[in-house]
């Protein structure tokens, strides 16, 4: 019985003071073997910054910078239902869509920060989206027709000029 309460005691001192109901407060650990601030693991925080970014950005020439994990680059192929944006000058620096970039949108809302340059164009799909594109200081949005053709950028502007899409908002 007495090496049970010694048992019982060490656990106690163990666990930083915890002690039974009724029982004194054991005072926690101090010296070189306690725990300290440093010790701790930061707190588990959500940036919202796109996965793989830099990787992405080397492979194809657009920028992604943060969302709500709901609007994703994916490879343009048949499926239905997705997002396609289309940039001039692209050839070199995206060997794999030649300035075609297609998101799959999932969810009720759906937001993407991202910086792709020489936009002219985008095809909606069933969702409610706008592009907010930026030339020179002038931040200018293009509602995009659901699941049809869009000009947007340097086609919908008067003057021709070059912009730049900074981001894809999403509503179902």
């Amino acid at each position: 019985m007495k090496t049970l309460y010694r048992c019982l005691a060490v656990g106690v001192v163990a666990l930083g003071g915890l002690t039974a109901v009724g029982a004194a407060p054991v005072p926690a650990a101090t010296g070189a073997g306690a725990p300290s601030a440093d010790d701790t693991p930061p707190p588990a925080v959500e940036d919202f910054t796109y996965p793989q970014a830099d990787r992405i950005f080397q492979e194809r020439g657009i920028r992604l910078k943060s969302g709500d994990g709901r609007i994703l680059l994916v490879t343009c192929d048949s499926r239905p239902g997705l997002l396609e944006v289309n940039a001039r000058g692209m050839t070199a620096t995206d060997p794999v869509g030649r300035g075609r970039f297609c998101f799959q949108v999932s969810g009720s809302t759906g937001r993407l920060s991202l910086e792709l340059p020489s936009v002219y164009a985008a095809k909606g799909n069933d969702y409610a989206v706008r592009l907010d594109m930026r030339t020179g200081t002038e931040a200018k949005s293009f509602d995009v027709e659901k699941n049809k053709w869009t000009q947007v950028g340097e086609t919908a502007d008067p003057q021709e000029r070059v912009f730049t899409l900074l981001e894809i908002t999403a509503t179902a």
